[in-house]
């Protein structure tokens, strides 16, 4: 009984870290100091510009141009438009989009302005979003939340007065059609010499968090800053490196490629059904993702625009968020003293005991079992969904939250069937966190900087069994439901991040981050009556969930040149 009240405890406090790790703020009340950035401004500024569609070269792009140019130089800034003609597959695009066989030749226009800082000769910092938006969606979120939350910023910073360096604004057009702006500026334009950092700011979705998920090379320095500047952070250097391995590009592509910039790339994708949608449109917006994107790009801005000297390439650093709290940086080499750690702290517990209450080889089975399993039941499951060849894009990105709980329920009835209905000792819990010490190690060799969610919840689990092994209960079991509630709120936020990346395709991805759970949460096992059953209700519900998805209508969410159209 003791277990499950310390279980129940546990999973309430992980579950209500979990979401407050991935809620955006609300927004704050409007403030009178001109110099703060207001979430309400923001808004404002997105309801005029993405009233319509407006991609690139139409009259209502023009428009938005128009208003863009008039709204920076009301704050003072120099502007100028640079322009080209957009390539053979952004026409192909644009034919597409129109339901043509061929687009006549159309320029695409970027919008470039400098706020003038005290000094010159120092390397400027740039701001950068696009304004077009995609064929038959007004582009609330992807992006005029972004140009939004720049003009905003550029607002605040003028209010405030004369900046140390300049501020270089870019706003792209033809990003939709293959980052075409971007390219331009970054291949012609003298300015981009003159930049010494750059925030991109984008979006794939309609809310959730804004997270930091990519920088330049040798980011130790411009995350340390990140980290001493943003007051509610949302950063990641496992999402840096997924996203370097993962075919996906933004503006900020271009920028990377030319070289000497730090570099930060933030964006939300949470409420994902609406990326590229009709209905994306500003009432639709949420608006805490909004608050949390100006909240970053002014502090970081603030923070780089007044700096002495903007931080320098030199390291790559592990970085992430606290549950967005805090954001802990640390060097790469640190995860092999973690990694150690863990390991000892494992090797303390079973050394401790003389129970025979079951074996190494025994967990570790069953760890393997539930990673090779759990993998080969999602994968099923996804198949089972109308994940494959045929599946709509656009349609399974609106069944993330569908897919989530299928996943979810899936990965739970494994660990229930695997993990079976008794209590498991310091022998097999070893046994059960050695597979993943051995994923650990292979991670921290091959990239130490997203190795983090490994080897620090198993550093975690392995205090827990040295402190039961030292102290017995009731300590080690208090000591076991901080640390469940602390490992499972962590990794749950991160599964429901998964999700929303790569679940409409890859859900098995959620596999890793479940077993660490489960390996956290041994020491609070409750002993079960039924587990079977409990499995089978848990998969069924699944199942269920997965054939939801497979036979839902075509949600009116898809984009209006997407092949699966809502009936």
């Amino acid at each position: 009984m003791r277990n499950w009240v310390h279980l129940i405890a546990s999973m309430l406090v992980a579950l209500a870290l979990a979401i407050f790790a991935t809620t955006p703020p609300s927004p704050t009340s409007p403030s009178n100091d001109p110099a703060e950035a207001s979430a309400e401004r923001t808004f404002e500024q997105v309801e005029r510009i993405a009233s319509e569609p407006h991609p690139t070269g139409s009259p209502a792009n023009d428009r938005v141009r128009a208003y863009l140019i008039a709204q920076l130089e009301s704050m003072g800034l120099e502007v100028k438009t640079t322009s080209g003609s957009l390539g053979p597959d952004a026409l192909k695009k644009l034919a597409h989009w129109r339901g043509e066989q061929t687009a006549a030749p159309t320029e695409f226009v970027n919008v470039i302005g400098v706020m003038k800082g005290a000094d010159p000769n120092l390397p400027a910092i740039g701001l950068m979003a696009h304004y077009d938006s995609v064929w038959g969606s007004p582009g609330a979120a992807d992006d005029a939340a972004g140009v939004a939350s720049i003009l905003e910023t550029v607002r605040a910073l003028a209010a405030e007065g004369s900046p140390r360096r300049d501020v270089v604004v870019i706003l792209t057009d033809a990003e939709e059609l293959g980052l075409e702006g971007a390219w331009h500026f970054f291949k012609t334009d003298p300015l981009a010499e003159r930049i010494g950092a750059l925030i991109n700011l984008e979006a794939r979705g309609g809310g959730g968090i804004a997270s930091m998920f990519q920088t330049g090379p040798g980011n130790r320095e411009g995350v340390e800053l990140y980290a001493n500047t943003v007051d509610r952070p949302a950063a990641s250097s496992l999402a840096a490196f997924l996203y370097s391995v993962l075919p996906n590009d933004t503006d900020l592509t271009a920028a990377l490629e030319r070289g000497g910039y730090t570099a930060y790339n933030i964006a939300f994708i949470g409420r994902s059904g609406l990326y590229h949608s009709p209905l994306a449109t500003p009432g639709n917006l949420d608006r805490g993702a909004l608050n949390h994107m100006l909240a970053q790009t002014h502090s970081l801005a603030r923070a780089l625009v007044n700096a002495e000297q903007l931080p320098q390439p030199t390291t790559d650093a592990v970085f992430f968020d606290a549950f967005g709290i805090v954001t802990l940086v640390y060097a790469p080499w640190l995860g092999w003293v973690v990694l150690v750690l863990a390991a000892l702290g494992y090797a303390s517990g079973y050394r401790a005991t003389k129970a025979k209450d079951g074996s190494v080889l025994w967990g570790a089975g069953r760890t393997i079992l539930l990673l090779l399993g759990g993998g080969v039941l999602l994968y099923g499951l996804n198949l089972l969904s109308g994940a494959g060849v045929g599946a709509g894009y656009y349609d399974r990105l609106a069944a993330i939250p569908k897919l989530t709980g299928m996943a979810a329920l899936a990965v739970l009835s494994a660990a229930v069937l695997i993990w079976g209905g008794k209590k498991h000792g310091p022998k097999a819990r070893l046994g059960a966190a050695v597979p993943l010490l051995l994923i650990a190690l292979a991670g921290q060799w091959i990239a130490p900087t997203a190795a983090y969610f490994i080897v620090i919840p198993l550093m975690l689990a392995g205090l827990v069994e040295a402190v039961i092994a030292r102290a017995g209960d009731p300590l080690g079991r208090s000591a076991a439901g901080v640390v469940t509630a602390l490992v499972v709120g962590y990794l749950l936020a991160l599964g429901w991040q998964i999700m929303q990346g790569v679940g409409p395709s890859m859900p098995f991805a959620v596999v890793l981050p479940a077993a660490l759970a489960v390996v956290a949460l041994l020491p609070l096992w409750p002993a079960q009556k039924r587990p079977r059953l409990v499995a089978g209700v848990l998969l069924a519900a699944a199942i269920g969930l997965a054939l939801w998805v497979r036979f839902d209508p075509v949600p009116p969410t898809v984009a209006v040149y997407s092949s699966l159209k809502p009936s």
